[in-house]
């Protein structure tokens, strides 16, 4: 299967301090893969590279075959789209802030969204479930509709790569479930390849293809592959320092990590 993103051998330092250490992976077409580690080991930075907010000490990064260094502003807008954390809460209407997306394709001397452009953004707010609310200024509306809007935003640049970096911060378990079943079913009917930072390590393994997992130790990448292949005990307790169990999800049957708490762990051992 043809590969949307291509990271070979990627080093980035800050001051002194190695950040990424010879990164290496792909993400083929379609398919969903999410990047987990703990904090501090270099996901954002991984995510900054790959939309050129910062620049690499060496390595590449192709998306679509194309070196990201080599594409103007508005190609790489074309490529890939991305949705972060947050977003600005500006005081527009939540059609105004989806019609942003568009703003890649505008021609030159063009100040203003054609009746495509609208039909494009219409087709994403009713798709992630916001249209009733597009005459609503974003700032306010929840967090949670703040996300859906981003991802509406982001799916009006028609992007080879959705890049998410934590897209379920912040919100409550309905909101969280509510986004990652929507990005899933963008992926099947859109065909999307989706890149994600997650650092809730069951969401991860529920919803993902593939993970990969990066060590702040090390700066490298830990271990890749299936959800079964990454989160294992050994691999976890290794890398987050933290005592743990993983057992298949009596629904799924991806695996669940259940975190010990060595108090709890003490009182049963002594039958107390």
């Amino acid at each position: 299967m043809k590969n949307v993103l291509e990271i070979r051998h990627l080093n980035f330092r800050y001051k002194q301090e190695i950040i990424l250490k010879d990164i290496s992976f792909s993400v083929a077409q379609g398919e969903f893969v999410s990047v987990i580690g703990p904090n501090g080991c270099g996901k954002t930075t991984l995510i900054k590279t790959i939309l050129r907010s910062i620049l690499p000490e060496t390595g590449t990064i192709h998306i679509q075959g194309q070196e990201v260094k080599t594409l103007s502003n508005k190609e790489l807008a074309r490529h890939l789209a991305v949705v972060m954390q947050t977003i600005d809460p500006a005081a527009m209407t939540v059609q105004d802030y989806v019609l942003l997306g568009r703003l890649p394709f505008f021609e030159r001397y063009q100040f203003f969204e054609t009746q495509k452009d609208l039909a494009i953004a219409q087709k994403y707010m009713e798709m992630t479930g916001i249209a009733a609310l597009s005459h609503a200024k974003i700032n306010e509306i929840s967090g949670g509709e703040r996300q859906l809007a981003a991802i509406a935003r982001a799916l009006t640049q028609d992007p080879a790569l959705l890049v998410l970096d934590e897209p379920t911060a912040h919100l409550d378990i309905t909101h969280q479930v509510r986004v990652l079943n929507l990005i899933n079913t963008l992926k099947t009917q859109l065909s999307l390849t989706i890149l994600m930072v997650l650092h809730d390590l069951n969401l991860a393994a529920e919803y993902s293809d593939r993970l990969v997992l990066m060590d702040k130790k090390q700066g490298q990448i830990f271990k890749a592959g299936t959800p079964e292949e990454v989160l294992t005990r050994e691999s976890i307790q290794e890398v987050y320092e933290t005592r743990v169990q993983v057992r298949p999800n009596p629904i799924s049957n991806k695996p669940w990590v259940f975190l010990i708490n060595p108090n709890s762990q003490e009182k049963n051992i002594n039958g107390k």
